[in-house]
């Protein structure tokens, strides 16, 4: 039987944004999330559907499978990485991800805790806490027993409550925030720069070893403050920026001389910022680059 036309593609079709966020969230990778999506569609147009009862559990069970030997290969690149590794940043602003599944469950903030879990601990954390699925469906999914994915789930859940970002700020606190941090950044005002970051506030960078980055995640406004001064005297060329929506939180897009510096996502609370996570790596930054220039182009011919 032909899968290719019917049933098999309309049921893929209509859970690939499903399936996206899965691997995404699993992987902390745009690329690999996509090439799980082809790895997954691969085995999904052999199987016979007339066994298939319930379409979107199974592809999930499929793409979290891949997802997870992903992971394991990637881990283990992860040893030698350079510096802290964050996930490859996603411009989720309306107009770039109409269609993809998104909550505040993708913020960069939160991803980083989820690199100190096992793959498959992620995984059982990510299917039921984010989606909401069964200990059953997980199971059969991860190869584990109802009961084991249970306890998984209880220790992933412990461990990544402990360290989980506290409740976001509303969209106008954010924004706000985000404005005087622009503004602050851009005008060179650090007493202002001071001001709207949190005493406590945490700033991670991920150049690679490709760029300049903090080999490790810099603490306190103060110590944050003659980081970001100290890394834009180094930097030989103007900077700008423009602001955006990364993993659904505000962010901005940082430019030397016109071309991409970086992406950065800030975490607020009470009206001051409290997370910076900044990518740098130009491995992580193909896909930014390109959205916001097919975005230009499809609006240049729609004038």
């Amino acid at each position: 039987m032909n899968n290719l036309d019917g049933p098999a593609t309309n049921a893929f079709v209509a859970h690939r944004d499903l399936l996206f966020t899965v691997a995404y969230e699993m992987l902390g990778s745009a690329a690999d999330a996509e090439d799980i999506l082809q790895e997954a569609w691969l085995r999904w147009v052999k199987v016979e559907m007339a066994q298939v009862q319930e379409p979107r559990a199974y592809l999930v069970r499929i793409t979290t499978r891949q997802a997870l030997n992903r992971l394991r290969t990637l881990q283990r690149r992860k040893e030698t990485y350079v510096g802290p590794w964050l996930p490859e940043p996603l411009l989720t602003s309306p107009d770039v991800a109409d269609n993809t599944e998104l909550s505040e469950n993708l913020s960069l903030a939160l991803m980083f805790v989820l690199e100190t879990l096992s793959p498959t601990e992620r995984a059982v954390l990510v299917l039921r806490e984010v989606f909401d699925f069964g200990y059953d469906d997980i199971a059969a999914a991860i190869g584990r027993t109802s009961t084991a994915t249970r306890q998984i789930a209880y220790r992933a859940r412990q461990h990544v409550d402990a360290r989980r970002p506290r409740t976001p700020a509303s969209p106008h606190e954010a924004q706000a925030a985000l404005g005087a941090f622009r503004t602050a950044l851009e005008t060179g005002d650090l007493q202002a720069l001071l001001d709207i970051l949190a005493p406590d506030v945490v700033f991670v960078s991920d150049g690679g070893g490709l760029r300049l980055a903090a080999l490790r995640p810099v603490v306190g406004a103060n110590k944050v403050l003659r980081y970001m001064v100290g890394s834009l005297c180094k930097a030989d060329g103007t900077f700008t920026s423009e602001t955006t929506t990364v993993n659904d939180n505000p962010g901005l897009v940082l430019r030397l001389d016109g071309e991409i510096d970086g992406v950065m996502a800030l975490r607020i609370k009470d009206a001051r910022v409290t997370g910076l996570y900044y990518v740098r790596n130009p491995e992580k930054l193909a896909r930014v680059e390109s959205e916001r220039l097919s975005r230009r182009g499809f609006l240049q011919e729609s004038r």
